[in-house]
């Protein structure tokens, strides 16, 4: 073993040995290896009190998570063949459910490779280093994508909140190649365009897809809502599935202009109406004016960031379930969702409840969600679990 060691604390191994890739800063036995001593970024092996190796880890000492475990062997080399042999590995699950380049690569933990993640828009690659490991391996990083894809270009959207806990500056760059004006996006069919450096996350959603392409299975000649909407991926979806008609709504007007943009490459401008407007405030509206839909998406940013706010977050996840509820149509769709780590399926369920009785309605849970396989979960970590959703019919109380 080559590498410098982090030692932790006697019984503080328990977690890792389970699979955990995570070591807190709590955790290290500070006397023996004192974590001033790493470069942030640094590769370590990680022992148990005693000296038995349990993985090589980036470490940063700046960070309340200051290790994540790359892999088990504690002789493995954080090289560009160990990233070239992850990339194969996640090429390999993204083949067997797409038929095209068009879904997250690598989703961090849930693939073993803490702190990266990669989604593929055809020939161009999106990327975020989000620790100050995989920052510091941003090189190995770039030649095994270029080797293993052979993209057009390689884009760093190194813009995220995550960077900020690691201590890491912000930056949007393209690393390889010409940077493309915008991305390009398949899905079921359905042809999106946004732009490559000014969207969100990394261009697209595509934990959302296998919702999306549920909920369509229910919208043929219905009336839709499509709340949070971004690009308008799940409107202009139904309407190409049969909708009759979908409201597309979000609150930036760049999103606005994007979805309708996008109904207007799949032919379906004429059914899909977008609008820029506070979601809470439209539904208002809507409800006073007797506007009601027969189907609503419900997809809200995370609204449970850390979890000190997490009643205040489940009020607010409340909030807009009754609010959907008003508007919705007796016999009704409602798509609910929560992003938000801290926030599990029950509670969302409970959060539904809560609302439909508030509604005076009679709820069906017909199906629940989560995020789609390109953003597998690690067994041993509920944090990578982290979409849940749940497709609930609602009717009028007697």
């Amino acid at each position: 073993m080559d590498a410098p060691i982090l030692t932790l604390k006697n019984n503080e191994e328990r977690r890792l040995r389970a699979g955990h890739l995570w070591v807190f800063s709590n955790e290290v036995d500070t006397k023996k290896t004192p974590l001033t001593a790493f470069a942030p970024g640094q590769a370590a092996v990680v022992t148990a009190s005693r000296g038995r190796p349990l993985g090589v880890a980036t470490v940063n000492p700046g960070s309340l998570i200051c290790a994540r475990v790359m892999d088990r062997d504690p002789d493995t080399r954080l090289d560009v063949d160990f990233f070239r042999g992850r990339l194969r590995d996640a090429l390999a699950l993204r083949e067997r459910f797409y038929a095209t380049p068009h879904y997250r690569l690598l989703f961090s933990e849930g693939d073993h490779v803490p702190g990266l993640i990669l989604d593929r828009y055809g020939d161009v690659v999106v990327g975020q280093l989000t620790t100050a490991g995989t920052d510091r391996l941003r090189e190995a990083i770039l030649e095994a994508v270029v080797a293993e894809l052979s993209p057009r270009a390689v884009i760093w959207r190194n813009d995220t909140a995550a960077r900020d806990l690691e201590g890491l500056g912000k930056a949007v760059e393209t690393a390889y190649g010409d940077t493309p004006e915008r991305l390009e996006i398949n899905e079921a069919g359905a042809v999106f365009s946004v732009p490559a450096q000014g969207g969100q996350k990394t261009g697209w959603f595509y934990d959302m897809r296998e919702n999306r392409t549920a909920l369509c299975r229910l919208v043929a000649g219905r009336t839709v809502l499509d709340l949070f909407a971004y690009a308008g991926a799940f409107s202009v979806r139904a309407a190409l599935a049969g909708a009759a008609a979908a409201v597309c709504l979000d609150s930036s007007e760049a999103a606005r202009a994007m979805a309708a943009d996008n109904a207007a490459r799949n032919g379906v401008a004429g059914k899909v109406e977008t609008v820029r407007a506070d979601a809470a405030a439209y539904l208002e509206e809507c409800a006073a004016a007797g506007r009601t839909f027969d189907v609503v998406s419900l997809d809200p940013p995370a609204l449970v960031k850390r979890k000190k706010d997490l009643e205040a977050g489940l009020r607010a996840y409340e909030r807009l379930n009754r609010l959907a509820m008003d508007v919705l149509a007796d016999d009704g769709i409602l798509l609910t969702c929560s992003c938000s780590q801290h926030v599990d399926a029950w509670e969302l369920r409970r959060v539904a409840l809560r609302a439909a009785n508030a509604a005076g309605r009679r709820a069906q849970v017909l199906a629940q969600g989560r995020q789609g396989p390109d953003h597998p979960a690690h067994p041993a970590m509920a944090e990578t679990d982290y979409l849940k959703s749940f497709t609930l019919r609602l009717l009028r109380r007697d």
